[in-house]
């Protein structure tokens, strides 16, 4: 199965470049996980929300086929446990599944038409943080996910 992370903007910050590097090369061990970093929209501090929404929309809804399978992470998704979060992974494996895409939405959140296409809608958590530090969150917990299903020594409950 092939695991995509979209989100809008590039990784500027170099350490937390470098761990997410880390950590996609770690998960590459288990499955194929890449990053899709859409450049932000030129000219959006002259927009409305809704209009810098709507155009992210365009460009992250154009990434996602139709048989892909989309999760979209947002502050009001469902919070589920790392444990959780790994048995959905396997079920998704399980399900002989090819393509399961997060998304992750830019600064204003997700526009209603990304909301629509999510097959899930999950939280990382009720907490708001930088864009570019919730890549590497989910990064973590997706190979914490892993380890979790192979029984590795990295998750401690």
């Amino acid at each position: 199965m092939k695991i995509r992370l979209i989100c809008m903007g590039k990784t500027e910050n170099t350490p937390i470049r470098l761990l997410l590097d880390h950590y996609r090369k770690r998960i590459n061990r288990y499955s194929s996980f890449s990053v899709l970093e859409i450049p932000n929209l030129k000219k959006s501090a002259s927009l409305r929300e809704e209009e810098v929404q709507s155009a992210e929309a365009d460009l992250i809804l154009k990434q996602i086929g139709p048989d892909d399978m989309v999760v979209l992470l947002d502050e009001q998704g469902k919070e589920i446990r790392s444990r959780e979060f790994a048995a959905f992974l396997n079920q998704r494996f399980l399900s002989g599944m090819k393509g399961l895409v997060f998304i992750l939405g830019g600064a204003y959140g997700a526009d209603e038409r990304v909301k629509n296409r999510a097959d899930q809608i999950l939280s990382l958590s009720r907490m708001t943080f930088p864009h570019q530090l919730v890549r590497l969150i989910f990064a973590e917990q997706l190979y914490r996910a892993f380890t979790i299903l192979r029984n590795e020594p990295y998750h401690h409950e």
